[in-house]
């Protein structure tokens, strides 16, 4: 990520207003003023601000489960650039109160667990050498010296060095989900994010660069600023076009992540990636899966009193074989 700005706008309600990550003189302000402070907005690498302004009907009250629903209407727009058509994304996504916390801790999530964690040093233990002590403990005029490997020399070990280890920590598959879809209904909400046809046959003929910025431009899209398409079907010709556009991303559902999405300041969507989202990150997807819990807990009952039965007949037939009245 790059400089973070702190501009201040009182109209709408930022992710980043929890004092947690106010600057000091700002938190003291606002507990010794009785009138809240103004709303910080944390701006990323892009002109973009992530902000939980959701539309009326979802809004920041949410819903029993403590979601709320991001509806926003985007404009559909042709390859040449004209509007045709406009789709409606409606993602669930988290409170005003919780969408930062939310977003920030899927993010943190998504870069330790992306960590190798190989980085090793040598304490003075493992260092080759320095078995010998140098020179004698006494009437040399010198510090005394047990080894040439102390760590105060070149060449000697490691004090407090890294070693390997796991960064990974565990996120909750709904929360991740959560974190990726109110941070797409924010760009959405925010006016960042457009919805553009299918153009894979625009490209048919061949790869060509030009174009695709040609049409990036008629969308509206600086070149030069970072953006980000989702697409559920990447033809060869295609990513060789925007191959060598070094601020555009181009991702499919399968890599789809929250880092991209964050790091942009646009998001372009075509018209089958407005329906996996509304499909994979809506709120019919949560219904589907409160209807199929009946089914599995009852599989899980079933297969747990089948194991329960079949270790029962081991233990009766093991009795049986092992008695001597059976023999």
């Amino acid at each position: 990520m790059s400089m973070m700005t702190f501009s201040t706008t009182a109209s709408s309600l930022s992710f980043f207003s929890s004092s947690l990550f106010l600057p000091p003189n700002s938190i003291s302000a606002h507990l010794k003023s009785p009138t809240p402070p103004p709303i910080l907005h944390l701006h990323c690498s892009s002109s973009r601000s992530i902000k939980s302004q959701l539309s009326p009907s979802g809004g920041g009250s949410g819903s029993g489960n403590g979601n709320g629903n991001g509806s926003a209407t985007l404009p559909v727009l042709s390859f040449t650039g004209e509007k045709v058509d406009s789709a409606t994304l409606s993602l669930k996504s988290a409170p005003s109160s919780t969408a930062r916390a939310v977003v920030h801790r899927g993010i943190i999530a998504d870069q330790q667990n992306s960590r190798r964690g190989t980085a090793s040093t040598l304490t003075r233990a493992e260092v080759r050498g320095g078995g010998k002590k140098p020179y004698p403990q006494k009437k040399t005029g010198r510090a005394r010296r047990g080894s040439q490997r102390t760590p105060l020399r070149p060449g000697g070990g490691v004090t407090f060095g890294p070693k390997p280890r796991d960064w990974s920590i565990k996120i909750n598959r709904k929360e991740k989900r959560l974190a990726v879809s109110t941070a797409i209904a924010s760009a959405a909400a925010s006016e960042d994010a457009l919805v553009v046809e299918d153009f894979e046959g625009e490209f048919a003929e061949g790869p060509k660069t030009s174009d695709f910025v040609a049409a990036m431009r008629r969308w509206g899209l600086d070149p030069k600023e970072k953006a980000m398409f989702l697409m559920t079907e990447v033809t060869d010709n295609v990513r060789l076009s925007c191959r060598n556009i070094g601020t555009l991303k181009l991702l499919t559902p399968r890599t789809l992540n929250l880092f991209d999405v964050l790091d942009s300041g646009k998001l372009v969507f075509t018209r089958s990636a407005v329906d996996y989202l509304n499909s994979m990150y809506g709120e019919e997807e949560e219904e589907e899966e409160e209807e199929l819990l009946p089914g599995a807990l009852a599989w899980n009952i079933l297969h747990t009193k089948i194991g329960w039965i079949g270790s029962a007949a081991s233990k009766i037939c093991w009795t049986y074989r092992s008695s001597p009245y059976t023999r």
